[in-house]
């Protein structure tokens, strides 16, 4: 044990912040973080947009589901992917590489880059005793959101974060069983997920109740069952093909 795990598994989302600003250095610093991370082949496929202008962050709290927090915060990040700078890279070099842009396999290394160096920020953040909280609601109006924060084509905004000091410590959700998703040399039998899974819906379902005071009950395979009943945000593939991105 050392203190980058005890970070890493002391995470919980905070949703409630001081109203107390994050300084330029620490800022930076994050976004040092971010660039630090992994990324395939060298593309650097993440793009970083930071949004401090009070406007902009109530709009973004209202289009992300009048999530209160993406405005009320030290400061907000929207992480993207982006190919458009390599697309400009490439006409300097007077070639061509739309169909390597628009390919499901740059979609999911755009998708991974963003997501690693995210998570870095996450940590980095942590270990500075700020609260982060991952904001996919973004995703629920990415037109606005695109249009809002200037994205050209090839530049998809793929979630958000908000980052401050926290102001509230919430109980830290249990997660599923390790059993349950560390496979050795092949994906288990059925029979021994479902073990788990009514192992983890009892252990969630008695977190819920106590958290709740009995309001909520529901456990994790009952939660997440109803809310993948209906898809959501079904405009997306359209959107996604617009901005040039995930064709072939």
């Amino acid at each position: 044990m050392n203190e980058t795990i005890e970070t890493i598994l002391n995470h919980r989302s905070i949703r409630k912040f001081k109203q107390e600003p994050i300084s330029d250095e620490v800022l930076l610093k994050l976004v040092e973080c971010a660039q630090a991370a992994s990324t395939s082949s060298y593309q650097q496929v993440c793009t970083i947009i930071g949004v401090d202008d009070l406007e902009k962050k109530v709009r973004l709290a209202e289009l992300a589901g009048n999530q209160s927090y993406v405005a009320e915060n030290g400061y907000f990040f929207v992480f993207c992917m982006d190919y458009h700078r390599h697309s400009i890279a490439a006409k300097m070099m007077d070639a061509n590489i739309d169909e390597t842009i628009q390919s499901t396999e740059a979609f999911i290394v755009g998708t991974v880059d963003a997501s690693l160096a995210a998570q870095n920020v996450a940590i980095a953040a942590e270990s500075l005793g700020l609260g982060i909280v991952y904001i996919g609601g973004i995703r629920n109006h990415l037109k606005e959101v695109s249009d809002l924060l200037d994205c050209p084509e090839h530049v998809l905004p793929l979630f958000g974060m908000a980052v401050g000091y926290p102001d509230a410590e919430p109980v830290k959700k249990p997660r599923l069983p390790l059993p349950a998703v560390f496979h050795r040399n092949g994906y288990q039998k059925k029979e021994e997920t479902e073990k788990l899974l009514k192992q983890y819906e009892k252990e969630t379902s008695d977190y819920y109740t106590k958290r709740t005071g009995g309001k909520r009950t529901e456990g994790w395979v009952t939660q997440i069952t109803s809310s993948m009943t209906v898809p959501k945000r079904t405009y997306m593939k359209d959107f996604v093909h617009g901005k040039g991105l995930n064709k072939t």
